[in-house]
């Protein structure tokens, strides 16, 4: 294995050499000698041939001894008897003179022979005298000299230069030989001598890394595995949301091993040409089988690993030919060959199940979203480079922050930073990720956006009917931060964090919920005695809830554990279209009934909270319009009777929120992908 290794170092080290020594090249010398390495030098050497042949024909063929006259010479030569014979081609007069004559300039001798001059006319007159003189001549026809025919045949050669040019191009093309290189392996090669990404760059997955660190040891030593019949996994699937970091596990695993890293997207096998993906896919495993132990990454494998016969194409789909090609080349792996593939998607349900099955990816790793743990070290690892201040506590900011991912934290530090330099700061505080929590989670402020005091007032009365209903609800979450600055989509913000992670939901809870959502829309009523369209955004969130818990989750006494609305899988349509209707019109009328009469019931549940502390929501709504936000600590001291300027007039402390809820803890184990934390807005009109 030692051997092996550094072949595959003296492999990938040469190109690295002749880097080193292209750098001393510099401005135009290197601009020179790039040109000259990319085919510059053939296309010089021809011009130099044809330039020199030009000449040649010229010298030897063009009248080297012939001397240019004027008319009035040519006529004086004429009358002294001193032409011997004479040709006449066009009107170009071509004389041999009896004696040659010789001519000195700047000391160097030239012996003419004969003489040319151009007529104006000829006539019967001109034609008498040579016939006095007695010299013979004759006319003839002009011929083309190699001038002309350079110029007639010009555009032909114009255009077969620049047809061997465009088939250069073709065959130099994405750095593949040969006319057809389009059908070679557009995968990018990181040679193992390339700077690493480490597991130590990784943060938020533990069980996936302990998962991959198995896969990077068979590539370290297979001779340890093999002693007691084990094989070498042939490939492993990253599965997770987006940015949770497959593709950072992916090259971890590479900078770990130690070996060839061949990276493409699955978009990049199928192009517009037959038969490409599956030629792609042969040549991207010949190179990776020849630089074994390697690893092939395909990242969004789901464009070419779909469901076989789920397109209009059919059994002759170019996607479908790519996907056969991958599961043989799978199939088709040496014992010998340590060669694993690597695919990460975010779809694994539209994956064809040969894709899936044990002997081609025989690991499904879950990269899911990280918890508190996982998200203090990946912030810890994004704000290696910044500057913190004194007061930055990233196990505060990351349980404020539940629900993102690593590709969202980081983006959260890059505000923060962003924030504190515009700012002016040396380093970034809390604040700087406080405003930053807030831009990345609920929207940019819309300072431009200026309201009327009527549309203040009700915007204020609608997010205190929210907050005042969080409040007083047992076993909800609470309240981070209430706004009536317009963010992003809504003209105000009522923000809900949760104290740990929560991974089901029991009913009481959900019900809690809409008691929320219904909560801004029953305040307007109370104060105003009228509605606003401030909570489309709360009702539609209420009634897909409410549909869920009646549909899919079991949760209506009157019809039970049952689900409807299944989802259609048309083969030549495509799958999940829509949703077939699996019940009678009389169950559709119950459904409907039972969703109504939820949502009535959470309609008035927070009717009656906020009746029952009226007071408390007027003096929260007049606490908004004076300080616009207002944290989930300031809250609660307003209504517990405190001032809010006296907490804010206080220097910076952790301070304990007080809790008034009881925990729910009978919780089901339920199917909760579609249920967020949701910050309770109200929509723009």
């Amino acid at each position: 294995m030692a051997n092996d290794k550094n072949d595959h170092q003296k492999k990938y080290n040469t190109p690295k050499k002749t880097g080193s020594k292209n750098k001393k090249l510099t401005g135009g010398n290197e601009k020179f000698w790039n040109f000259w390495s990319n085919g510059g030098k053939t296309t010089i050497i021809w011009l130099i041939i044809v330039l020199a042949a030009i000449s040649i024909m010229q010298f030897y063929g063009g009248e080297s001894k012939t001397k240019v006259v004027s008319f009035t010479e040519f006529i004086r030569y004429v009358e002294d008897d001193k032409v011997q014979s004479a040709e006449i081609v066009g009107n170009k007069f071509v004389g041999t003179l009896k004696q040659p004559e010789e001519q000195r300039f700047r000391s160097v001798k030239q012996v003419y022979e004969k003489f040319s001059t151009t007529l104006p006319y000829v006539d019967s007159e001109l034609i008498n005298k040579w016939n006095e003189k007695e010299f013979p001549y004759q006319f003839k026809e002009s011929s083309p000299g190699m001038i002309d025919y350079l110029i007639n045949f010009s555009p032909w050669i114009l255009i077969i230069f620049l047809w061997i040019f465009f088939m250069k191009r073709m065959q130099g093309s994405s750095g593949q030989s040969g006319i057809f290189g389009f059908i070679k392996s557009r995968a990018k090669l990181i040679p193992p001598d390339q700077p690493k990404t480490t597991f130590k760059d990784v943060a938020g997955c533990d069980e996936a890394k302990v998962e991959l660190e198995e896969i990077v040891q068979f590539l370290k030593n297979p001779k340890k595995y093999s002693k007691l019949g084990a094989k070498i996994p042939k490939g492993a699937l990253l599965l997770g949301p987006p940015g949770t970091g497959k593709t950072l596990l992916a090259k971890a695993v590479s900078g770990e091993a130690g070996v060839p890293f061949f990276s493409i997207s699955g978009a990049e096998f199928v192009e517009m040409f037959v038969g490409v993906g599956a030629s792609r896919v042969r040549d991207l495993f010949d190179q990776a089988k020849k630089s074994s132990p390697s690893i092939i990454f395909i990242d969004e494998i789901d464009a070419v690993g779909r469901h076989r016969g789920a397109g209009l194409g059919g059994g002759h789909d170019e996607r479908e030919q790519t996907l056969n090609q991958i599961l043989v080349e799978m199939d088709g792996f040496d014992t010998d060959i340590n060669v694993i593939l690597l695919a990460a998607t975010n779809r694994p349900d539209v994956l064809d199940k040969a894709l899936l099955r044990p002997g081609r990816f025989d690991r499904q790793i879950v990269v899911d979203v990280p918890g508190i743990d996982g998200r203090e070290a990946i912030l810890k690892i994004h704000s290696k480079n910044v500057p913190l201040g004194p007061d930055v506590v990233l196990k505060t900011v990351a349980k404020g922050t539940p629900g993102l991912v690593g590709a969202d934290l980081e983006n959260l530090v890059n505000e923060a930073a962003l924030l504190a330099a515009r700012k002016n700061r040396k380093f970034v505080t809390m604040m700087d990720f406080e405003e930053a929590k807030d831009k990345v989670m609920m929207g940019v402020e819309r300072k431009s956006m200026i309201l009327t005091p009527e549309e203040k007032n009700t915007t204020a009365i609608h997010e205190a009917g929210h907050a005042l209903v969080a409040f007083h609800t047992e076993g909800s979450d609470p309240v981070h931060k209430i706004t009536i600055i317009p963010r992003g989509r809504a003209l105000g913000l009522t923000a809900q964090l949760p104290d740990h992670e929560k991974h089901n939901y029991n009913k009481n809870f959900l019900n809690g919920q809409l008691y929320i959502l219904m909560g801004g829309r029953m305040a307007e009523k109370l104060i105003f005695n009228d509605y606003s369209t401030g909570a489309a955004n709360d009702i539609e969130v209420a009634t897909n809830i409410t549909r869920k818990m009646v549909c899919e989750w079991g949760m209506s006494d009157k019809i039970g554990p049952l689900t409807f609305g299944k989802k259609s899988e048309e083969v030549f349509l495509g799958r999940e279209i829509s949703h077939s209707r699996d019940y009678s019109d009389d169950m559709s009328k119950t459904i409907d009934s039972e969703i109504t009469l939820i949502v009535r019931n959470a309609e008035k549940q927070a009717g009656a909270i906020l009746e029952e502390n009226r007071d408390q929501l007027v003096s929260l709504a007049e606490a908004l319009l004076e300080y616009e936000t207002i944290s989930g600590t300031e809250m609660e001291l307003l209504l517990s009777g405190g001032d809010i300027s006296t907490l804010r007039n206080q220097p910076v402390k952790k301070r304990r929120r007080r809790s008034n809820r009881r925990k729910s803890s009978n919780a089901a184990p339920q199917n909760t992908e579609d249920i967020k934390e949701p910050a309770n807005e109200g929509s723009t009109p």
